[in-house]
């Protein structure tokens, strides 16, 4: 590879993950999940854009997937915006490398997601493989005993395993030779496993190049924690909890917002932002583990930026400032304080939206409702009041061996 090789990468994220998913109720697609409190996306995308050899990050993601993408909030000189996928992912990395066009790269290199321990030695590596084949593809040999079956029940075999190597990305490709593969391969019945098997299949060249055990997939729900044993290494995690309560009084309108979910309702709520309580109360709580001030600290109300903000702003800045800690959200519980309206109809629409806010599994987020027996001013409905919870984990000493 000269110097000058201007290399792409194109990360493919429109999956839904159902592996990884399967063990937990979650409406994230394992994409944007958190990993040691930073969505897995953001993690592989920054550990791409760190590296000095790669010129041009474009992510494919899913269709559904926009509002999940904006919520990472993601910045940076070399980050193009999302490119739609497709229905299966073969087309999905068509369209990520039709999107290149006009970055004219040399090399494009082609990268899961869900291997957020892609470094610069892979980088280099798989783009020293191009400079005499027209594919390069990291690996790493395989060390069990491969049998193979036909039935999957008995063994019909023994394979060779020194003829056999685990395939990872990201692959790299000459850009012109395999987008020529790829747009004549849409053509047939989407068999192909990866991008390689096109190359092969359009009688390219494809090197190997040195893989990595670090270079993980996340696939399985136990991966997720393998992943966050990897980044804190020996850091003792130590739990904080954190409270949070708030109160806003009606005034005319027709309708409330409680855990950014809009319900009718004879009043509204009134407020320097949206007025969202359960958003409110949440944040609050997550400032309070992390001993971090309060909503009012970080969005005063004399500020006029905020005058009718959406509270996902709030809480999405606090769960934002338990990740930059190295921290994770355990549990978010909330309860909401009124006569009326009813909230039991809307308790899982409010759990999603947090869950979807905050990054985490939907199983992570409790949502309750109770009245005051008529008492106080929520009994009189003069408004509504939340109170919270949020149990967090942070890293705190070191562990050391005895």
């Amino acid at each position: 590879m000269s110097t000058g090789s201007r290399i792409a990468v194109i990360v493919v994220a429109g999956g839904v993950g159902a592996r990884a998913n399967s063990a937990s109720d979650t409406s994230l697609p394992k994409q944007y999940r958190l990993v040691a409190g930073i969505p897995l996306l953001s993690r592989t995308l920054a550990a791409l854009l760190e590296i000095d050899a790669v010129s041009v990050v474009v992510p494919v993601i899913g269709s559904d997937h926009q509002s999940f993408y904006n919520d990472l909030g993601l910045s940076h000189a070399k980050l193009r915006g999302p490119v739609i996928g497709g229905e299966t992912r073969q087309l999905s990395c068509l369209a990520g490398l039709e999107a290149l066009q006009s970055e004219k790269p040399d090399l494009v290199l082609i990268h899961d997601a869900a291997r957020p321990f892609v470094d610069a030695a892979l980088i280099e590596g798989v783009a020293a493989a191009l400079a005499d084949a027209d594919g390069a593809i990291p690996v790493t040999l395989v060390t069990d005993t491969i049998k193979r079956s036909l039935d999957g029940k008995t063994v019909g075999g023994t394979e060779d395993r020194t003829q056999l190597f685990a395939a990872q990305t990201p692959q790299g490709f000459r850009y012109e030779p395999i987008l020529a593969a790829h747009r004549r391969a849409v053509e047939l019945s989407d068999g192909f496993t990866d991008d390689a098997a096109i190359a092969e299949w359009a009688n390219l060249r494809v090197a190997l190049s040195q893989g990595s055990t670090r270079n993980i997939k996340i696939t399985l729900p136990e991966d997720f924690a393998r992943a966050e044993r990897m980044i804190l290494g020996n850091r003792r995690m130590e739990v904080r909890v954190g409270t949070g309560f708030d109160v806003h009084a009606f005034e005319p309108g027709d309708h409330v917002i409680l855990g950014n979910i809009e319900i009718a309702h004879s009043a509204q709520l009134k407020g320097h932002s949206d007025a969202d309580v359960v958003l409110h109360a949440l944040a609050d709580a997550l400032y309070g583990a992390l001993a971090d001030g309060d909503i009012g600290a970080h969005f005063p109300p004399s500020d006029d930026q905020w005058k009718g903000a959406d509270s996902t702003i709030f809480l999405k800045h606090a769960t934002q400032r338990v990740a930059e800690r190295g921290g994770r959200i355990l549990h978010l519980d909330v309860t909401i304080i009124c006569e009326r309206p009813k909230i039991g109809p809307h308790v899982q629409a409010m759990r999603k939206r947090i869950a979807e806010i905050a990054a985490i599994d939907i199983g992570r987020v409790a949502v309750k409702a109770t009245t005051s027996e008529r008492l106080g001013f929520t009994g009189r409905e003069e408004g509504i009041a939340a109170q919270a919870a949020a149990t967090i984990e942070l890293p705190g000493e070191a562990l050391h061996d005895a």
